[in-house]
């Protein structure tokens, strides 16, 4: 296990240089016996969420073929898994895991973070899928053993791109999952399907259960659209609440057949049409586009593409351009399904940018001596970093450029498509009204 104190560290740098985390919610004990329970959306990614939120060392339970693979058994073994036999990997095995109760509650007992995904899997699915008895078992197990409750947090993953590098990342951290009138051990049949109810209950309360993933961009774009019109400046935690209401409000309409909203729905999908053929989001409807505006913009952008600063990302884009290409051959001819993608791309991109940082190393070292060699290790990982961060703002500048030029000769077609976008807003908050009531 002697990755394991260092697995929070590296978790939160792996996934927040892959998206764009945001962390919201409530709090995590950082010390003392807990029980995170998440969902399981985007495969080995799932763990370096829950340990980076966490903040400290969580052995997570893995099922059994990860520890018996040359890929990955180095690294569960590392990071102090625990080995889960599921009756879908090899049923004569299952009867092991009375190894891995114990396992998990001398852990508990001795003050350590468990991390479990109760369904038992990870899927492409757009909502969460069944959960299996595994945490509550072991909640209710280390609970007759400690004499007292320990916390169970759910902590929600909402990924609505999450094969796309450097897209959104929304991780919500729940309250913990409450105890009262469960006295039962693990071995109580009615404890243990209560236990499991509110581990799933909890675990919907923190995560978006669409009806199908086409939905995603619905709500996201209908969230848009609210925040553009009405004036909203949501934190990442009310705009995911938001957009679990909108959910329920969608599902909802389909189940009733109210016309009113599904229009609504229709009417949101070509509006986001429209804004896709000007490449704008809601908000950027209503930027200034007067000349004192576009002065303040340029002398911000100055510093940004300064000379030197471009100088150095192109050095740092060719530089890396190699590996990168390589992660993309590497994650197109894995012919890993959709669900491990992501996956794929993390570790292959890691493991080639380590390889190719350290064969400039060597190189350096090499030809130009010890002192090269270790200053370009220490000097490339932030070149990489440092050119990644200019890109993504050269990137915005262009976009920024093109808005300012598109808002000022497009006039007519952009004023329709305000007053239109405006009219949705109040339908969105007619609609939010009328169904407040509804809510069960």
């Amino acid at each position: 296990m002697w990755l394991l104190p260092l697995f929070p560290r590296v978790a939160e740098l792996a996934t927040r240089t892959f998206y764009r985390t945001t962390v919201s919610g409530g709090e995590i004990p950082r010390d003392g016996p807990v029980l995170l329970v998440g969902n399981h959306p985007n495969a080995l990614l799932d763990p370096l969420f829950l340990a980076a939120v966490a903040r400290r060392p969580v052995r997570f339970l893995a099922k059994a073929p990860l520890f018996s693979s040359l890929r990955t058994s180095w690294a569960v073994k590392a990071v102090g898994a625990i080995p889960v036999y599921r009756p879908s990997d090899n049923p004569a095995l299952v009867r092991r895991n009375s190894s891995m109760f114990r396992a998990a509650h001398e852990a508990l007992l001795a003050g350590a973070a468990i991390g479990v995904f109760p369904e038992g899997m990870s899927h492409d699915a757009p909502s969460l899928g069944p959960l299996r008895t595994g945490a509550a078992r072991i909640a209710l197990g280390a609970r007759s053993q400690l004499g007292r409750p320990l916390p169970i947090i759910p902590i929600g993953l909402v990924l609505l791109n999450k094969e796309e590098f450097r897209s959104e990342a929304h991780v919500l951290i729940g309250d913990p999952v409450p105890w009262e009138g469960l006295d039962g051990s693990e071995e109580s049949a009615g404890d243990v399907k209560e236990l499991t109810a509110r581990i799933d209950q909890a675990l919907r309360g923190v995560t978006l259960n669409l009806d199908a993933w086409e939905d995603a961009a619905l709500i996201q774009i209908a969230e848009e659209i609210f925040d553009a019109e009405r004036g909203a400046r949501p934190e990442e935690g009310s705009r995911a609440d938001r957009w679990r209401e909108s959910v329920r409000i969608l599902s909802a309409a389909r189940r009733t057949g109210d016309e009113g909203a599904i229009t609504l729905a229709r009417e949101i999908r070509r509006h986001a049409h429209a804004l896709d053929l000007f490449r704008l989001r809601p908000r950027e409807l209503h930027v200034r586009t007067n000349l004192q505006i576009a002065a303040q913009w340029s002398a911000r952008k100055v510093a940004l593409l300064a000379p030197l600063g471009l100088l150095v990302a192109a050095i740092g884009a060719a530089l890396f351009w190699l590996p990168y290409r390589l992660t993309a051959v590497v994650v197109e001819r894995s012919r890993t399904d959709e669900n491990n993608r992501a996956t794929v791309k993390l570790v292959a991109g890691a493991a080639l940018f380590v390889a190719w940082i350290a064969l400039l190393g060597a190189a350096a070292w090499l030809f130009m001596g010890w002192r090269a060699g270790v200053t370009a290790l220490v000097a490339l990982p932030v070149l990489a970093m440092f050119t990644l961060a200019l890109l993504e703002k050269s990137s915005e500048a262009w976009r920024d450029t093109r808005r300012f030029f598109l808002l000022r000769s497009r006039v007519k077609s952009l004023d329709d498509m305000r007053l239109r976008q405006r009219d949705i807003a109040l339908r969105l908050q007619a609609l939010r009204d009328r169904t407040a009531g509804t809510r069960g």
